[in-house]
């Protein structure tokens, strides 16, 4: 399959190391940050660092992924696991919480470290959840032929070269009861280049093996988008896949209803489905951006009285414990009553940090 370079060549020059990248920013770098930077280390492609050096150390851009002393303060208690990967481990590189669905994890290597990330304590250890078995994977598979849909995440899965990916999807065709191919990715937006002509050639050539493949594009607010990704973009959406959207809602990025208008306003104007508004999983190093759910709520009441409702994404929160995703509007009300109603019809009593920052 054939893979462009560029991408590549930009993913091996990004900053893996905060003093070159601090060098670069010409900002200062305290023994804080430094201390941080050890625990959760920065990868920012240089494009992105650009950028952030453009609109300054209080940019959205920067506080989303430049370390922060926040992320190690003992106060903010945050869970390693806080969506119970764990507890559905089921097979090697395979989370089977859904019947349905199966989340596999082929790599632990994204475009970009995010500072909100849900897995970055997992990430961090290559933790057995990414431990590789091909063999066993496909033969649990073959064993729950409820699983129609494998979930590609990580890690970011178009990390992986459009070979490896072909290998995969192989795979995966030839068990009869997968129907549905499912991506979750950063580089639509933080490094575009990976949306090459090999891996638009490889989607076309899986469409007629599988019922859908679909390319959950990651981003969060409208300030990540440029003209060059756009480009990128409209070729996915020109593709025959389906494009979703995926966003966090994070404290201090984009906790409003305004900001987060504008961003599905670029969803929609690139053609792209708004699919989910996650409420920010309780991780541990991430807590700075946690906001409460009474107030998610809020925003998410406002976002509806502006746009469609086929522009309307689900936001949802995952309860920890491994409960699964819900609707976060569940009962629908903003006042949170301590209780959610399960994947399996049950309540269950979800307990919120007891400090806002």
């Amino acid at each position: 399959m054939v893979e462009s370079q560029s991408w590549t060549n930009s993913f091996s020059t990004s900053f893996k190391n905060i003093h070159e990248l601090y060098r670069f920013l010409d900002w200062e770098l305290t023994p804080a940050l430094e201390k941080v930077a050890k625990t959760y280390p920065v990868f920012i492609p240089r494009r992105l660092a650009e950028k952030i050096k453009v609109q300054g150390p209080q940019s959205v851009l920067a506080r989303e992924f430049l370390p922060i002393e926040s992320e190690l303060d003992p106060d903010f208690k945050g869970l390693e696991d806080p969506i119970g990967d764990k507890t559905y481990h089921k097979a090697p590189q395979l989370i089977h919480r859904y019947e349905s669905r199966a989340l596999f994890t082929p790599t632990t290597i994204c475009p970009v470290h995010c500072r909100y990330c849900f897995r970055k304590n997992e990430l961090n250890v290559a933790d057995e959840i990414f431990q590789q078995d091909f063999v066993e994977t496909i033969a649990y598979l073959k064993a729950h032929p409820e699983v129609s849909e494998i979930i590609f995440t990580g890690g970011d899965p178009l990390t992986l070269s459009n070979d490896k990916l072909e290998k995969y999807l192989t795979a995966f065709s030839e068990v009869s009861s997968i129907k549905d191919i499912r991506f979750h990715s950063r580089y639509p937006v933080i490094l575009p280049e990976r949306i090459d002509d090999g891996f638009l050639a490889l989607m076309e050539k899986f469409k007629s093996r599988f019922r859908t493949i679909t390319l959950a594009i990651h981003a969060n607010h409208v300030d990540e988008f440029d003209e060059i990704n756009r480009q990128a973009i409209k070729k996915l959406t020109s593709s025959s896949m389906q494009i979703l959207s995926q966003t966090v809602l994070l404290k201090g990025i984009n906790d409003s209803t305004e900001v987060l208008l504008n961003l599905y306003q670029e969803f929609i104007s690139l053609k792209i489905r708004p699919y989910y508004l996650h409420h920010p999983d309780q991780v541990k190093g991430g807590m700075h951006f946690y906001l409460p759910l009474r107030q998610g709520r809020e925003i998410y009441h406002g976002l509806r009285k502006l746009i469609p409702g086929w522009a309307l994404p689900h936001y949802v929160i995952d309860i920890p414990g491994g409960h699964g995703k819900i609707s976060a509007m569940n009962p629908e009300s903003t006042t949170f009553s301590g209780q959610l109603i399960s994947k399996d019809g049950e309540l269950v009593s979800i307990q919120e940090p007891d400090f806002f920052i």
